[in-house]
C-alpha cells in the first residue's frame, strides 16, 4: 500500500501534543506570540481606509490567516510604494510583512491555530449553544407558565362571579347593592318553605311515635305549617301583633374599625324609642347612703297598716270604693286576640330570619330527618319477626319502604331550600356587623389576586420575547465561531499534509 494513500487521524484533544511531539512547533509560544501581539497592536493604529479591511478587522482576534489577508489587500493600496526591486518603502506594508516573519518562525502560526481551533472546539461553541439551549428552555417556560396563570384567573374570576350571584349584587357599589339584595331576604325565606305542607305525614308520623302532638315534638315546625312564616312574637303570644318595628340594619362598609373610639366608655343599652339609642356615661354615681332603719320608721309612721282581725279597727277602717272609673287611674288595659302589642327587638323578626329560632327550625328538620332514616334502616333490615319489629307495627303499619322514601326526601328538600348559598350569606349580612366587611374584602382580595396574575402573565411574556430575542443574537456569533474553526481546521490539515507528502490529514473530535 502507497504511504501517500495511510491517512493521518488526529484527535482534536491531542493536536497540539501532537505538533510538539513532531517537533512541528515549540513547547512554549507564549513569549513569542505575546510580541507579535503587541506589534498588531501597533500596525493597527495606522491603516487605510479599506472597506475589506474593516470587514476583515470587526470580526474576532487576529490570527496569522488574517495578517495574510490584510497583506494581500496593503498590497493593492500600498502599490505606489513598491520599488523596482519588488520592494515595498511603506511602513505599513513593513510592519504587517514583519509580523508574518514572526509568525513563520518556529511555525509559531500553526501552533496559535491550533490553540484556537482546540478552544473553539472544546470551549467557545459549546458554551454558546448552551447558552442557546438554557435561553430556549427559559423561554418554553415562561410561556408555559403564563399559560398556566390562565386556570388561577379563571378559578378567581369563577368564585368571584359566583359569589356576586349568590348574593344577587354586581360589585359596583357594594352597600347600596347589599342593602337592596337585603330586601329580597324576605322572598327567599317564603320561597324556601313554600312546599313545607309535604313535610306533614312525616310529622304525624314522628308526633304519633313520640306519643306527643305536633306542637309538643316539632313546635317551630308545626307552626310554619300551620300559619306560615310568621313574626316570633306571634310564635311566643299566639297572637299577631299590631304593628313591627323590626330593629335598624346594621350595615357600614365605609369605615374600617381599629381599636377603641371615645364611645366605648358609654354603656349601650340597646334601641330604644325608634333606634335612638339610650347612653348612659360609665361613671360611678353616688346615691347616698342609706340607712334601712331610718326608712322602716318613716314607712310605717306614713303608713298604717291593717292587718285585720279586731271589731274596732273594721270600724275605723277606711270604706273603699271599687266603683272608681279605672280612666281616672291612667290604666290602659289591652285587648284580647287580634289586638295585640308592639313587636319589637327580636320578636320584630320572623321565625326564618331570627338567628334562634332559624337555628332551631334547622335542628327540628335534622331531627326528624333523623328520625326517618332509623325508620328507613328498620324497614330494611329488621326481620319482620323481630320484637321490635312487632312494637313499631302501630305506628309504621301504613308506612312501607317507598312512602318513608318519599317522606325522607320532603325533609331534605326544604333543608337544601333553607340552606342554599344567597340565603346564608344574606343571613348572616343583616345579622352580623362584622360579615359586610369580610365579605367586602373577599371580593376585593379576588379582583387583586387576578390583577395580579395578569401583570404576572405580561411579565412572563415580555421575559419570554427578551430571552427571544437574546437568543437570535446569538445565531450570528455562533455562525461566526462556525465558520472560524472550520476554516482554522482546513489550513491546519492543509499545512500539516505540505509536511508529510500531502497525506490526507482527519481532524476527528472536531465539529459535528
Amino acid at each position: 500500500m502507497n504511504e501517500a494513500d495511510i491517512p493521518i487521524d488526529i484527535h482534536t484533544l491531542k493536536l497540539q501534543d501532537w505538533l510538539v511531539s513532531r517537533r512541528i512547533v515549540p513547547k512554549n509560544i507564549q513569549p513569542a506570540l505575546k510580541d507579535i501581539r503587541i506589534k498588531i497592536s501597533d500596525a493597527l493604529q495606522d491603516m487605510p481606509s479599506h472597506d475589506q479591511l474593516i470587514l476583515l478587522l470587526k470580526g474576532a482576534n487576529i490570527n496569522y490567516f488574517h495578517c495574510k489577508q490584510i497583506v494581500e489587500i496593503l498590497k493593492q493600496t500600498e502599490k505606489d510604494s513598491k520599488s523596482i526591486f519588488g520592494r515595498y518603502g511603506s511602513k505599513r506594508m513593513k510592519d504587517w510583512l514583519e509580523i508574518l516573519r514572526l509568525y513563520e518562525k518556529d511555525n509559531i502560526y500553526l501552533a496559535e491555530a491550533a490553540q484556537i481551533y482546540v478552544r473553539n472546539v472544546n470551549y467557545e461553541v459549546p458554551s454558546i449553544r448552551r447558552q442557546m439551549s438554557k435561553w430556549e428552555q427559559q423561554y418554553e417556560e415562561c410561556l408555559k407558565r403564563s399559560q398556566d396563570l390562565n386556570k388561577p384567573e379563571s378559578a378567581f374570576l369563577a368564585e368571584h362571579t359566583t359569589l356576586l350571584q349568590h348574593l344577587g349584587v354586581k360589585g359596583e357599589n357594594l352597600k347600596e347593592e347589599f342593602i337592596e339584595a337585603l330586601k329580597t331576604l324576605p322572598t327567599l325565606h317564603a320561597e324556601s318553605i313554600k312546599n313545607i305542607k309535604t313535610l306533614e305525614e312525616a310529622l304525624n308520623l314522628y308526633a304519633q311515635t313520640t306519643g306527643q302532638t305536633k306542637q309538643q315534638c316539632l313546635p317551630i315546625l308545626g307552626h310554619l305549617m300551620e300559619f306560615g312564616n310568621t313574626t316570633v312574637y306571634q310564635y311566643c303570644h299566639k297572637e299577631p301583633p299590631l304593628s313591627v318595628e323590626e330593629p335598624p340594619l346594621k350595615l357600614n362598609l365605609s369605615e374600617t374599625q381599629s381599636g377603641r373610639s371615645p364611645a366605648d366608655n358609654e354603656v349601650d343599652y340597646g334601641d330604644d324609642n325608634g333606634g335612638t339609642s339610650s347612653t348612659i356615661s360609665a361613671e360611678i354615681i353616688d346615691f347616698g347612703e342609706l340607712n334601712l332603719e331610718t326608712e322602716t320608721e318613716l314607712v310605717n309612721e306614713a303608713v298604717d297598716i291593717d292587718w285585720g282581725g279586731s271589731e274596732s279597727t273594721a270600724a275605723n277602717a277606711v270604706e273603699i270604693n271599687f266603683d272608681i272609673p279605672i280612666e281616672e287611674y291612667g290604666i290602659v288595659v289591652e285587648g284580647a286576640g287580634m289586638d295585640g302589642g308592639i313587636a319589637k327587638g327580636d320578636q320584630a323578626y320572623t321565625l326564618l330570619d331570627s338567628p334562634t329560632y332559624s337555628e332551631r327550625f334547622t335542628d327540628e328538620l335534622c331531627e326528624l330527618e333523623s328520625f326517618l332514616k332509623m325508620r328507613l334502616y328498620e324497614l330494611r333490615h329488621l326481620d319482620t319477626s323481630s320484637n321490635i319489629m312487632f312494637s313499631l307495627l302501630d305506628n309504621i303499619s301504613t308506612h312501607d319502604e317507598a312512602s318513608t322514601c318519599k317522606m325522607l326526601t320532603n325533609v331534605e328538600d326544604i333543608l337544601t331550600a333553607i340552606s342554599c348559598q344567597q340565603t346564608r350569606h344574606l343571613f348572616q349580612l343583616k345579622h352580623s356587623t362584622k360579615y359586610g366587611d369580610l365579605l367586602a374584602s373577599k371580593l376585593k382580595q379576588m379582583l387583586k389576586a387576578v390583577e395580579k396574575i395578569r401583570h404576572t402573565r405580561e411579565t412572563l411574556k415580555q421575559r419570554a420575547q427578551e430571552l427571544k430575542q437574546e437568543r437570535a443574537a446569538l445565531n450570528p456569533i455562533l455562525d461566526e465561531f462556525l465558520n472560524q474553526t472550520k476554516q482554522l481546521q482546513q489550513c491546519i490539515e492543509e499545512d500539516i499534509s505540505k509536511r508529510y507528502k500531502c497525506r490526507t490529514v482527519n481532524l476527528l473530535g472536531g465539529l459535528n
